[in-house]
């Protein structure tokens, strides 16, 4: 008879390739708060101009709100690349758009379109949560909420970013009236939107360290997009 070696159980674990980037992320939150209210006839966009990165100020004004050709505005959260970048794209079919149809995209048709664009990115996202603003055909106040794989809403009132658990439930009290005995409802004139828009970030930046240094006002209505800039906490 022939002798076998006694056989040993093979080992149950396999090796495995570890990969290291240096502690490289391809996502940074870069801070700051951005929010927007419907009214009647026109929509506020209030954005904060600080970028950090952790405990470090990149920039004391980098504008997360931008203006694009078809008399919309976006507002941004998030990375701030990323937002940048979107922006581009946008813009880049809202110019094609024009230029094919002459004539300038809808504010409902760009919420479609960036709402594919982000669908269409969802397996390496933008980084980004937009909020886009304009008058829709009846020129009442639009204001459309993304997440950033693309869902979309139509909302009266939303507010994003580093201090919205701080200016999202002061949105719910003052605009949509929650919590208030009496409140009547309806849509809030343009004076008393843009206070509360002021207020809102003038308690963020009590709070939250992220959100500071200049607040970017938009206006949208029937004649444009007004827009004006006012100083925040710096620390």
């Amino acid at each position: 008879m022939m002798d076998f070696a006694p056989m040993h159980s093979a080992p149950t674990e396999v090796p495995v390739e570890h990969h290291s980037h240096g502690g490289w992320d391809p996502y940074v939150d870069n801070g700051g708060t951005s929010l927007a209210i419907a009214g009647k006839d026109f929509v506020i966009v209030a954005s904060d101009a600080r970028q950090s990165d952790g405990y470090s100020i990149n920039s004391r004004y980098d504008p997360k709100a931008f203006t694009l050709s078809n008399g919309t505005v976006l507002a941004t959260t998030g990375y701030a690349a990323d937002a940048k970048r979107l922006v581009e794209v946008l813009e880049q079919n809202a110019q094609t758009y024009f230029h094919k149809h002459e004539k300038q995209m809808s504010a409902p048709a760009m919420a479609q379109m960036l709402s594919n664009t982000l669908y269409y990115k969802r397996f390496f996202p933008y980084y980004v949560f937009p909020i886009l603003c304009g008058l829709d055909k009846d020129g009442k106040g639009a204001v459309f909420a993304y997440d950033p794989v693309g869902n979309m809403e139509r909302v009266v009132y939303q507010a994003y970013g580093s201090a919205s658990a701080l200016v999202q439930p002061f949105l719910d009290n003052q605009v949509a009236g929650a919590n208030q005995r009496g409140h009547e409802g309806g849509f809030l004139d343009r004076a008393t939107a843009r206070k509360i828009a002021i207020d809102a970030f003038t308690g963020a930046t009590e709070r939250d360290i992220y959100t500071g240094d200049w607040l970017d006002i938009f206006t949208i209505d029937q004649t444009g997009i007004h827009r004006e800039k006012r100083e925040l906490k710096h620390d």
